[in-house]
């Protein structure tokens, strides 16, 4: 009979409103999640009731069923906070971390150091990304991103690069090392480290010895020499300098470098004394020192050696990289998080807790760096809010409420119906 099929239709239509409103109910109680990706009910008709067979037409509805629980992958707000390990992805993509069943995936970037420098999400999971190799070079290695130990060895001064001019009016003068300042044209000093850390002051003398030529002699004072005398400068290192008629570099030596510093340090310690690429060297002489009629002065100077030291901060920047500062200046990378993409987004199985896991839908997941390949950049120091919008969902369950309002009069009516039949006996 029509009217006992119509309570099925109804009842179709009350099931289907139903799980519209779990739908919306569990956008609205995760619209402060961070990473949550709101859902939406999709519906279908079922298979109608055929009044002429295969003809088609002349069908009649048999009511509608929930098809589909679709994702909506949209970007959700970025939040800046406070917190230097949350971070925040803005585009495509997934941080990954290591969990009991297996790799999961997230967009809820609220993480931390545990007691063991690993950095995890809220449950504890492992976050994976890119390693440093020992080099300090970001590798392709993927592992669980951890900082390892805090504190680094010291390291000697290999070389030191200067940039500077020399004054081509100068005189030329004879060096005397037992008054280094009064028989130079020019000195300057430079801070370098032996191999146990300990900071030495190195004296460079700079004498004209004809035009176009210089000598240069690298000096410390006796209290850091072995067995130097405090107070007597004790020659470590020398060469010359020689300078096309441009003034430019054209070609420098070393004669000695052999720096036997006291107090534990290693002997015969070689600093390069880098003055640039000159033209003997394949360069135009462009970047390198040069002798032109003008004051003799250092523009610039590095060298590579410092301290042994302890972990002073740590900061992510905004292409994921983690860095790590210590107490005598030096900053190395520690990791890069690495980004996950699918193919399928959709086809994500939901694990809880925030985390999502591949599927033969989604396809497998491809690992990367931040930006690359189609993946979204990360921001540091920053959180990525729910995708809901919660307008548009109490829209939705005023809708789904008028539907199974709707279909609720479809049972009454029906019922209404059958009792007008059962009193036609009466």
């Amino acid at each position: 009979m029509g009217l006992l099929s119509s309570f099925n239709t109804g009842i179709s239509g009350l099931n289907a409103a139903g799980s519209s409103m779990s739908v919306i109910g569990d956008n609205i109680a995760n619209a402060g999640t961070f990473g949550f990706k709101g859902a939406r009910a999709e519906f279908q008709d079922m298979m109608a009731k055929s009044l002429k067979g295969i003809d088609g037409g002349d069908q009649i509805g048999s009511g509608a069923k929930l098809a589909h629980v679709r994702q909506m992958y949209t970007q959700g707000d970025i939040a800046r906070t406070e917190s230097i390990t949350d971070l925040a992805i803005a585009g495509n993509g997934f941080f990954a971390v290591e969990t009991p069943n297996g790799r999961g995936f997230t967009r809820d970037g609220s993480f931390q150091f545990d007691k063991e420098g690993h950095l995890v999400n809220g449950d504890g999971y492992k976050v994976m990304g890119f390693v440093a190799n020992d080099n300090g070079e970001i590798s392709q290695k993927m592992d669980e991103i951890k900082l390892g130990n805090t504190t680094i060895p010291a390291k000697a001064s290999e070389k030191i690069n200067i940039s500077m001019n020399l004054d081509s009016r100068a005189k030329v003068v004879q060096f005397d090392p037992t008054k280094p300042e009064e028989t130079s044209n020019f000195n300057t000093s430079f801070s370098v480290y032996d191999n146990v850390g300990t900071q030495r002051l190195v004296s460079v003398y700079f004498n004209k010895t004809a035009d176009g030529q210089w000598n240069y002699k690298a000096m410390v004072d006796g209290a850091d020499a072995q067995g130097g005398t405090p107070g007597t400068m004790v020659e470590m290192a020398s060469g010359s300098l020689k300078f096309s008629a441009k003034g430019v570099l054209q070609e420098e030596v070393t004669a000695a470098n052999a720096f036997n510093f006291n107090n534990g340090a290693a002997q015969g310690q070689v600093i390069d004394f880098n003055f640039g690429t000159s033209i003997a060297e394949g360069g135009d002489g462009s970047e390198a020192t040069t002798q032109y009629g003008s004051d003799s002065t250092v523009a610039r100077h590095t060298q590579d050696g410092y301290r042994a030291a302890t972990l002073a901060s740590l900061s992510f920047n905004d292409d994921g990289l983690l860095m790590a500062a210590y107490d005598n200046g030096e900053t190395r990378d520690i990791a890069q998080v690495a980004i996950g993409k699918f193919e399928n987004n959709e086809g994500l199985f939901k694990m809880g807790n925030n985390l999502y896991k591949e599927t033969k839908k989604s396809g497998q997941a491809a690992m990367g760096r931040p930006g690359k390949d189609g993946r979204g950049g990360v921001q540091a120091k920053s959180i990525e809010l729910s995708n809901v919008d919660i307008a548009s969902e109490f829209i939705n369950m005023m809708n789904a409420q008028r539907n199974f309002q709707a279909n609720t009069k479809t049972i009454t009516t029906t019922d209404q119906m059958l009792q007008e039949i059962l009193n036609i006996k009466r």
